[in-house]
């Protein structure tokens, strides 16, 4: 056990934030990237030298995992002569969200993300094993990733010896040692349930369920149906994994919700703004993903934004904090920035400056652009910088876009104006660009 501001290794402990039959859990500070990050260990009288080896092996097969709605593992490692498992830190889980009131617009798109995961790993051959809202991990922008990818199975052997999950969400073959993907998605009929109606069913899952009249209310009749079929207690009848359930749940989607007590029904129409908008941001990136290096997905409409964007363009969702990994060694502990060791400055974001990690000059091809400030010590800039990073000094530069004639009538700085609603930079409307 660890007490709040301890050291481990790089990290500093900052509380526990869970605690299992297997492992416990903190929120730790990484003194050398500034950010925080989720400490899982295992306990130490659960492991041996076989479960260490599966673990090592599960790792491998997690590391390979590349999904939106997937939490990856930044890395697993022994520090201190113990185990452990670190993870980005998410704002709470599933289970903490379902605490408070869900809307059964914002359940579905719960779901629709859920099952984007589960479909992708049962695709990849592996299965989870223990899917409940504890393993579902909330980000900003009511993005959700699944957790503890692989590391389930290992547990679970390692408590038990058997394939039993958590209670309530376990399928019945699976508390018998039958694992399989129809396991999974049993789990994840009856996560989607409780979602939707605030209830857990009971063994032995007879239908209609506890809940069952809220859940008429809310969706639409084909959407029961494929709830009954991920629930269904005989395995050779449910959906024989999560790939097969995605496909079905794509065909019901435009018409899943019941609104005013009629059944939604967006059509040919919500399909073709679909369809533009995908081919719209395809030609974006075409032209400006690689000089903009938009590497990453607004967490609220999922389009493309980089890491120096302020604001979504699409969307106009104020961006102050950068909540996704980074290709940069270190982040701001402010703006969750990416900034190279040899920086004094976070040039992102205003503040206090930093110990630089390295006195050593790391060159970059990215240095393309000069510091105003005539007593600068490098005098080098990036392109979309505000600040100089080595003397702080703002960027008077107005930034333009190679390839756009466009700039944002309030700030200055170049924006796709053909593609673009908002500036990115500044994140007013785009209502006119010259």
């Amino acid at each position: 056990m660890f007490r709040a501001r301890q050291r481990f290794g790089k990290y500093i402990i900052e509380r526990k934030i869970a605690e299992g039959g297997f492992a416990v859990v903190y929120q730790a500070r990484d003194t050398i990237e500034g950010i925080r990050v989720a400490l899982k260990m295992p306990y130490a009288h659960l492991l041996n030298s076989e479960t260490l080896e599966e673990f090592r092996q599960e790792v491998r097969l997690v590391a390979r995992l590349d999904h939106p709605n997937i939490l990856p593992l930044k890395y697993a490692d022994y520090i201190d002569g113990k185990f452990v498992i670190i993870t980005a830190l998410g704002e709470e889980s599933l289970d903490d969200r379902l605490q408070r009131r869900l809307s059964p617009k914002l359940a579905l798109d719960y779901a629709d993300q859920m099952l984007a995961a589960v479909s992708y790993a049962h695709s990849e051959r592996i299965i989870h094993c223990d899917i409940k809202p504890d393993n579902f991990v909330m980000f900003p922008g009511d993005r959700i990733r699944l957790t503890d990818f692989g590391i389930a199975r290992v547990a679970l052997h390692t408590l038990q010896g058997s394939g039993a999950g958590t209670l309530g969400y376990v399928a019945p073959e699976q508390a018998m040692g039958h694992v399989s993907p129809r396991a999974d998605v049993f789990s994840l009929g009856i996560t989607f349930y409780r979602m939707l109606t605030g209830k857990l069913p009971k063994f032995p899952y007879e239908w209609p369920p506890i809940g069952y009249d809220r859940l008429r209310t809310k969706v639409h009749p084909d959407m029961i149906s494929l709830l009954r079929r991920a629930m269904e207690p005989d395995a050779r009848k449910r959906f024989r994994d999560a790939v097969q359930m995605e496909a079905a749940y794509d065909a019901i989607r435009t018409r899943a919700l019941k609104v005013g007590g009629k059944t939604t029904s967006t059509g040919s129409t919500t399909k073709r703004a679909k369809d533009w908008r995908a081919v719209q941001r395809k030609q974006f990136l075409k032209l400006f993903g690689a000089e903009l290096e938009t590497n990453y997905e607004c967490h609220h409409c999922a389009g493309p934004v980089s890491e120096a964007m302020h604001g979504c363009p699409w969307c106009g969702k104020k961006r102050p904090r950068h909540n996704d990994t980074t290709k940069f060694p270190q982040c701001c502990p402010r703006c969750h920035r990416g900034m190279k060791l040899d920086w004094v400055y976070c040039p992102w974001c205003y503040g206090p400056g930093f110990e630089p990690e390295s006195e050593r000059q790391y060159p970059d091809k990215r240095y393309t652009a000069k510091c105003g400030n005539l007593k600068c010590s490098r005098k080098v800039l990036m392109p979309f910088m505000r600040y100089c990073p080595w003397c702080q000094t703002k960027v008077r530069r107005r930034w333009q876009l190679s390839g756009s004639k466009h700039s944002c009538q309030r700030c200055g700085w170049g924006v796709a104006g053909d593609y673009w609603s908002y500036c990115p930079w500044c994140t007013k409307a785009l209502k006119t660009v010259r």
